[in-house]
């Protein structure tokens, strides 16, 4: 470690070196400088043992007042001599708000994966052959297998001087800044040892809910939010989230004079780590099973190989109550030389085997990762995964958000990966199961727009492409447009924008309303008269949309029909309005309603503010489609109230179906557009598909047509009703 470190001419180098925990640049120190030296290593020393005591120990040792009154003063001291701010000092738990990379380092222990067993027999049977290949009895360790983060730690001469990523085993990210702030994890040891420490950092369950409650769009787990924070980029953020480790592997420059993994974990707990207590020692007789536990001064369970099958059977049914989660168990030989004889594979050791706990979810491999552009420019990788089934739906493709997300997963092709159905719907990586060592590492997203080539740009956490003409993004926007998410225009669907894009005459919004449909589709294969005839009374009858229907059609990051609601019912109920809002750039306007955040605020009002978006509303303003809300009918009839409602198929007096949805909302109702555990009714008319089969699955309440009119008290009134409901 290449540092700086400031002695006095009274202290002798060894000594300096010692306190410092690191081989330094020795300076000498000013007598100003010296004098407070003292005072700083004793701050150091008092607030470590607190530290421990309170998050590894769970036993404070002094008041939350008098903690901070020392912490403090260590602060103050650091701050009037620079030269005194040690890298073991507990301020630097705290984190910077500098932005941090995360270069790439290479590792110098084996950071492999583990070979896999699903039962007990197979364990037992393993543990056998190997018992065999070496002819002697052996000792198996089973420790809990974290769903967390596989985190190495560096120490040299006692002090902390890399965390890395598991990254594909050979190469992982120097996350350092990030790891120091976990309070768990020693930046000191109590002496100058020189070894690499394997660990798991996780976050636990509690933590997690709290957590995940102020997230803006929710983690499906704490692995995976675990994984989000220790790659963040300001480690001043990362020290927020009370992450917590458990290691359970330690390599040391001199490997021998450790016998035992026993041993091992004995010593590495005397560091300071904290140790999973949840482990078992398994040998060919229960007492001396005992024995060697007990002699390792480590709390866990001890057996005969007899008992391990009813210890997985029991720990498998405890493992809801943790209070973090896990998604196994892991075997290891307990003799160190025993597995420096078994060896490795390319892939894992010989003398470690997981034991994994049944799972709803799949395994798969990662084939390829291709590029979607949407109809906002937003550029969003695809993963291509080879077909699998999971909860009785064929997976092949799966979103994969951004290259945080990626980064995040540690993801690269060929990799073995385990994934979900999110809500039994939205496919989703969860994690990588096992890396493909012979991959260029973690994927990395092209700089240039996959189908126009314009370099890429970058907002927030995520990739666009900036022209606006872009096939991609001009076919995304009419595609949305006519969409049952905008104007739901009949007739008209992709295959038609599409085929009118490729004739040369649809480019924008405003020509769906401009085209002489007779004359262009004349001639063209699958065209004929009626369908024409069709399209031209869809596009008609889009002109008599609502403006909320309008609002939403344009395609405005965020803006759905739950923001347009939220727009209209806070007075902004016209184009005019939105569009002074956005001259005058009035952020605070928005952000004063209620349920508009900032970041939806200013995506609104950049959007409308768009040279191309306000010539867009303007040629639609032309055509005749609604710049005004007439407002919506807010019904006395509230019985609908507590209710939320989806919608599928289609209708005869509902058309386009979202009329029928506005009269749900009209009635106190919520609307939704998919199915999940909150959905309390499902309107189905013909053609329910997919939605209809899940509502049936969650016991929802299935509504047709005719039920809903009754509902709404118009029965009786249908017929002489039914034009007000055809727009």
């Amino acid at each position: 470690m290449k540092d700086t470190m400031y002695c006095s001419q009274e202290q002798s180098i060894p000594r300096c070196l010692k306190q410092g925990g690191a081989t330094r640049t020795i300076k000498a120190m000013s007598t100003q400088e010296e004098l407070p030296l003292k005072e700083v290593r004793s701050l150091i020393e008092t607030l470590s043992q607190y530290q421990r005591a309170y998050y590894v120990d769970s036993r404070p040792l002094v008041s939350d007042s008098e903690y901070d009154r020392l912490f403090d003063r260590l602060s103050s001291l650091e701050a009037q001599y620079p030269s005194l701010r040690f890298p073991d000092s507990p301020t630097q738990r705290v984190g910077s708000d500098l932005d941090a990379s995360f270069p790439e380092v290479k590792h110098t222990i084996p950071v492999l994966s583990l070979d896999k067993a699903y039962s007990a027999e197979e364990l037992l049977t393993w543990i056998e052959r190997t018992e065999n290949k070496v002819s002697r009895d052996l000792g198996i360790v089973i420790e809990e297998k974290i769903d967390g983060i596989s985190i190495v730690l560096y120490y040299e001469d006692g002090l902390l001087v890399r965390g890395v990523t598991r990254g594909n085993g050979l190469i992982g990210n120097d996350v350092t800044a990030n790891v120091k702030t976990i309070a768990s994890i020693p930046l000191r040891l109590p002496e100058p040892a020189t070894l690499a420490v394997r660990g798991e950092v996780y976050l636990p369950k509690e933590s997690f809910a709290a957590l995940n409650e102020t997230m803006e769009t929710p983690y499906a787990n704490p692995r995976n939010l675990a994984a989000g924070t220790i790659r963040r980029i300001k480690s001043s953020e990362v020290a927020k989230v009370p992450l917590q480790i458990f290691v359970y592997e330690g390599f040391w420059e001199e490997q021998g004079q450790y016998t035992d993994h026993l041993s091992i974990l004995s010593k590495l707990a005397s560091y300071g780590f904290t140790i999973n207590e949840n482990l078992a020692y398994f040998a060919s007789d229960e007492a001396k099973a005992k024995e060697q536990l007990k002699k390792a001064k480590l709390k866990g369970y001890a057996a005969s190989f007899d008992s391990i099958a009813s210890y997985i059977e029991d720990h498998t049914q405890k493992r809801s109550s943790l209070g973090y989660e896990i998604d196994g168990m892991v075997a290891k030989v307990n003799e160190v030389r025993v597995r420096e004889q078994l060896g490795y594979t390319e892939h894992h050791p010989r003398w470690a085997l997981a034991y994994k706990f049944e799972s709803p979810q799949a395994q798969t491999v990662l084939l390829s990762i291709d590029l979607q552009v949407g109809r906002t420019g937003r550029v969003t990788p695809v993963a291509r995964v080879k077909p699998v089934q999971v909860a009785g739906s064929t997976i092949s493709n799966i979103t994969l958000h951004n290259q945080d997300y990626i980064n995040m997963l540690e993801l690269g092709i060929g990799d073995v990966v385990e994934i979900s159905r999110r809500g039994d719907v939205i496919p989703a990586v969860e994690r990588v199961i096992e890396k493909n060592e012979q991959s260029g590492g973690v994927y990395q997203m092209d700089r240039s727009c996959p189908v126009c080539k314009t370099a890429l740009i970058d907002k927030g956490a995520h990739t666009f492409c900036p022209n606006v003409q872009c096939p991609a993004q001009v076919q995304g926007r009419i595609e949305f447009f006519i969409g049952k998410d905008g104007l739901d225009i009949e007739n008209f669907g992709p295959e038609t924008a599409a085929t009118l894009i490729e004739l040369g005459v649809l480019h924008d919004t405003p020509d769906i309303y401009l085209i002489d449909y007779r004359k262009i589709l004349a001639d063209v294969p699958g065209f004929g008269e009626k369908k024409i005839r069709l399209i031209e009374e869809g596009v008609e009858k889009s002109k008599d949309c609502s403006f909320k229907q309008v609002l939403v059609s344009l395609g405005i990051p965020e803006l759905g029909k739950k923001g347009a609601q939220i727009l209209l019912s806070a007075g902004f109920d016209s184009m005019e309005k939105l569009l002074t809002l956005s001259d005058h750039d009035d952020v605070a306007s928005l952000i004063a309603i209620k349920q508009i955040g900032e970041k939806s605020a200013r995506l609104y009002i950049d959007a409308l503010n768009d040279p191309e978006m306000r010539e867009r509303i303007e040629k639609l303003k032309q055509i005749g489609l609604a710049m005004e809300e007439k407002g919506l009918e807010i019904s006395s009839d509230q019985s609908f109230s507590g209710q939320v409602w989806c919608v599928t198929g289609s209708f005869e007096h509902f058309n386009p179906r979202s009329a029928a949805m506005d009269e749900v909302e009209k009635r106190g109702g919520r609307t939704v557009s998919s199915i999940t555990g909150k959905t309390t009714h499902l309107l189905a008319g013909a053609g329910g598909g997919s939605k209809l089969q899940k509502a049936k699955e969650l016991g929802i309440v299935i509504v047709d047509e005719k039920t809903f009119l009754s509902l709404l008290g118009e029965q009786e009134k249908k017929e002489e009703r039914q034009g007000e409901f055809s727009f």
